[in-house]
């Protein structure tokens, strides 16, 4: 018997980056991130430009000019209307991964995201800024999903060794987006009077390329197995994406998975809340979201041109230091996907916290004193740029790997739905309440983003766990010492006590 059971053991290999996986994780990322980064940048160098057209557009309906406060507004809802179309974005991400699949949903999305494109490529030809407005709510619908779904699909179709660093490719390309925007937005490309409306128009093309290329690659295989019960389909999805046949001891562990689930059944987000099992993962994502988003990132880029300015760069040179500052955001994502299989999601989390915290605390000294100091303006500088290697190497990438690896297949849709909620909520709160903090504490309003970015480090410290090169189970098993609870396999009571048992259960599964 025990010879049998040697005999039918699977034996887990190392996976590799397979040509099928590499491309399926940059369309995607490239289809539906690069998306979400573009819109992020894409009207801040027209802005004067976009609102001179809509100054004119009034004048030619009503015949008077429109009023300051009015503009100011409808500026206002420009922008803040693609956070909040993230928020309800995200609150779609749960009925959508569950019903039409993780491709399925990036495909579907889309469709809607070209719909958009074209209404802003022809908004001033229908002199209507009405129009921008509405569309810049429909992308951020879009975003809102795809910057969940990417995230969950690239983390179910990688193989635990590769988890943590193709997690992180979204993140690098919404920071490619951004730069994209960034030198297309220079005056003499298309951030000019006769060039916007195609830059806006132009984040259609990629929601088009990835609509056109990822029928082609797989679904992912634990969605198949899990939740559609599927294991023909499942077994050759994760073939093709592994590169071999032998896909035996995954499929094992999926098994086993599918088997502990069936215990708790498919969680609701009101499931997932009122969970103990769940509990500190839930509490974990809601504070690694906030702290990425409350950190003071946006406010970083708000105050950089006229920190720019003020130690002494030509106003209209600004525009390539920003893009400079962009080229570095870009860089570090880089290094960030090569070296979080070697340092682990915690350390790189707890460096950039750290290093976003000093920079703030010294960037707010910088700024007090950099009129009555003749090189302080260049500190001010520096600080920006070690913020900026800081939040890319960390709190920008790394929350999105841990939500994904911290849930399983069942809870990961309801989770995605509350860490994207919580993102996007964040991004419009922040957005919205940092011109008046501005206004009334000036540069001292970083220190608040300094003491955000020190509780974060401190429950990261704390609480999470290292989860590199862990099977999601055995991330599951972390937890459950702190939620005090045990995690059931299938029918029986056999409670799942250590990472080499749970093999061990997965190799029975599969000889029987």
């Amino acid at each position: 018997m025990a010879d049998k059971e040697e005999w039918a053991k699977p034996v887990e290999r190392k996976g590799r980056l397979t040509a099928v996986l590499a491309l399926a994780t940059l369309i995607s990322a490239f289809g539906s991130s690069f998306q979400y980064g573009y819109n992020v940048a894409v009207v801040n160098s027209p802005s004067p430009f976009m609102q001179h057209f809509y100054n004119t557009t009034y004048l030619e309906r009503y015949g008077t000019p429109m009023d300051d406060n009015l503009l100011t507004l409808l500026w206002s809802l420009s922008v803040s209307m693609y956070p909040l179309g993230g928020f309800f974005g995200s609150l779609m991400v749960a009925p959508l991964v569950n019903k039409l699949g993780r491709k399925g949903t990036l495909l579907f999305n889309n469709i809607f995201s070209i719909a958009p494109a074209v209404m802003m490529g022809v908004s001033e030809i229908a002199k209507s800024y009405e129009i921008i407005i509405v569309s810049r709510f429909i992308v951020g619908i879009c975003a809102g999903l795809s910057s969940n779904v990417v995230p969950m699909y690239l983390g179910e179709i990688s193989p635990k060794n590769l988890r943590g660093a193709l997690g992180i490719v979204p993140q690098l390309f919404i920071t490619v987006g951004i730069l994209s925007a960034q030198v297309l937005g220079i005056r003499h490309i298309l951030g000019n009077s006769t060039g916007w409306t195609l830059m806006l128009g132009l984040t259609g093309i990629p929601a088009l390329i990835e609509l056109l290329l990822l029928p082609f690659f797989p679904e992912s295989p634990r969605y198949m197995l899990i939740q559609r019960g599927d294991e023909k389909r499942a077994k050759k999805a994760l073939q093709r994406l592994r590169g071999w046949d032998d896909v035996d001891a995954e499929m094992s562990e999926m098994h086993l998975e599918n088997q502990s689930e069936r215990a708790e059944g498919h969680l609701s987000v009101l499931t997932l809340l009122s969970q103990r099992s769940l509990r500190w993962q839930l509490v974990s994502i809601i504070i690694m979201n906030m702290g990425q988003q409350l950190s003071g990132v946006n406010a970083i880029y708000y105050y950089a041109d006229s920190i720019y300015a003020t130690a002494g760069v030509e106003q209209n040179q600004i525009q390539y230091v920003t893009v400079g500052t962009g080229a570095v955001n870009v860089f570090m994502t880089i290094a960030a996907v090569f070296i979080v299989e070697a340092l682990g999601r915690r350390l790189l989390l707890l460096c950039g916290f750290g290093i976003c915290c000093g920079a703030c605390v010294l960037l707010t000294v910088a700024l007090s004193f950099q009129e009555s100091v003749t090189w302080m303006p260049y500190v001010s500088v520096a600080c920006v740029i070690i913020y900026v290697i800081g939040h890319a190497i960390g709190p920008s990438p790394i929350p999105y790997v841990v939500t994904t690896e911290m849930f399983r297949q069942s809870a990961r849709p309801a989770a995605f739905m509350v860490a994207g909620s919580i993102h996007w909520l964040s991004n419009f709160t922040v957005g919205l309440i940092f011109p008046f903090l501005e206004r009334g504490l000036g540069s001292y309003s970083f220190i608040i983003f300094s003491f955000i970015c020190l509780v974060t480090l401190v429950y990261i410290w704390l609480v999470v766990p290292e989860t590199k090169n862990k099977t999601f189970l055995e991330i599951c098993q972390m937890f459950a010492k702190r939620n005090k609870v045990e995690i059931k396999l299938g029918d029986g009571d056999l409670p799942l006590k250590e990472p080499k048992e749970s093999l061990e259960n997965a190799e029975k599964v599969t000889a029987f």
